[in-house]
């Protein structure tokens, strides 16, 4: 015998089995059968009496008559599974009938197999091991998923407080750099302040990484809340590109707005969904060749809703890597062509934001070059 498997065995050693019949020849022979294998059995001999069994019991798996003197088993399973729901101990039925359509009724009840009368030992034994080694499985991987789950909550409340605890620091080194470039102390030589324009950019840059590692641990804390009120959307958009414009005319590059619906109102949280504008416009004049257009459409949808479109001139996503467009530091091979860092979880963000409203966010190249990054959201109530 392969050690893993005697080592499966040993851990079997002491599983409880709850036997339901009211034959007790039966019983006597299943105990038998079990006990020899190292397992606990308890009994019962009516459906009602097996539910009380079960639940002093709570045993690993329940091997049940089929035909009860008050319920059959059929009932005796719904009721466990009502009871315990996705808890219940895996129900094998013991049968005499071995039609199609009782089995497929035993299954559709809950249960997760059967034994026929006369029984077979070996063949007994063998289902009876295989649903208790799935069953130790699934324990197993609950208390793995659960492990993670406390690890990914520690993670993220690490995340955050380092991250909180920087930006300030972080935010006051951006403003000492801007008191000093703009000569309140004195004026300064050309090389001061190309090394000023350095650190204020890397403090910037800083600073940007950090409010996004401050988002994720956020949403992923399942603490977004979002703060809905009516938005003229359209508004919304103009102040996006008008910001976004300034720091795009230092490539050259412009931004284009083009409403083909009236200015509609929505309920919206509005900075969050500004936020998700802003990082689109941001992505698209990074990645696009300086001297280009970044074009932003938003238009009503006849199914009803409405949808933002940012169209950029840059070289598309690349085959192969579409699915690590919208994860956490989900970074493409493409680079920003004017040096700008990326921290890689501007993209996830916005996806997040954007289905916390009931939208979609989505990406398509464009024939020829460039890419278009398509935000739905759905009418409002």
């Amino acid at each position: 015998m392969p050690p893993s498997e005697d080592s499966d065995l040993i851990r079997l050693k002491g599983r409880k089995i709850l036997v339901v019949d009211d034959d007790r020849i039966n019983i006597r022979i299943l105990r038998g059968m079990l006990q020899v294998e190292g397992y606990d059995i308890s009994e019962a001999d009516t459906g009602e009496s097996a539910l009380t069994r079960y639940d002093e019991v709570q045993p690993d798996l329940v091997l049940l008559d089929v035909m009860l003197p008050d319920m059959d088993g059929f009932a005796v399973c719904r009721e466990l599974g009502r009871r315990h729901g996705a808890q219940a101990a895996p129900v094998m039925f013991i049968t005499a009938k071995q039609q199609s359509e009782d089995i497929v009724e035993g299954f559709s009840a809950g249960g997760v197999d059967y034994v026929a009368k006369p029984f077979r030992q070996k063949e007994v034994v063998a289902r009876i091991r295989t649903h208790l080694q799935i069953r130790l499985l699934l324990a197993t991987q609950r208390q793995f998923v659960n492990q993670l789950s406390q690890a990914n909550t520690a993670k993220n409340k690490f995340l955050g407080m380092a991250a909180h605890d920087l930006r300030n620091p972080l935010a006051s080194i951006r403003g000492l750099t801007e008191f000093l470039r703009d000569g309140t102390v004195g004026e300064l030589s050309a090389p001061q302040l190309e090394l000023l324009e350095l650190i204020h950019q890397a403090s910037q840059n800083m600073i940007s990484l950090v409010n996004d590692l401050l988002d994720v641990a956020t949403i992923e804390a399942g603490e977004l809340r979002l703060t809905l009120a009516p938005v003229a959307l359209g508004m919304l958009i103009e102040k996006s590109v008008t910001l976004n414009a300034m720091e795009a005319a230092r490539k050259k590059t412009h931004i284009v707005f083009e409403e083909h619906t009236a200015n509609p109102e929505l309920k919206l949280d509005a900075p969050k969904i500004r936020q998700v504008i802003d990082n689109l416009l941001s992505n698209a004049v990074k990645f696009s060749p300086p001297g280009s257009t970044v074009r932003v459409t938003l238009r009503a949808l006849t199914a009803g809703g409405h949808s933002i479109s940012v169209l950029d001139e840059g070289p598309g996503i690349p085959e192969g890597e579409r699915d690590k467009l919208f994860k956490d530091f989900g970074r493409l091979s493409v680079q920003p062509t004017g040096g700008e860092k990326s921290t890689g979880l501007g993209l996830a963000i916005c996806r997040k934001i954007v289905e916390a409203h009931g939208g979609t966010i989505s990406a398509e190249n464009q024939a020829g070059h460039g890419c278009e990054f398509r935000v739905t959201l759905p009418p409002t109530p």
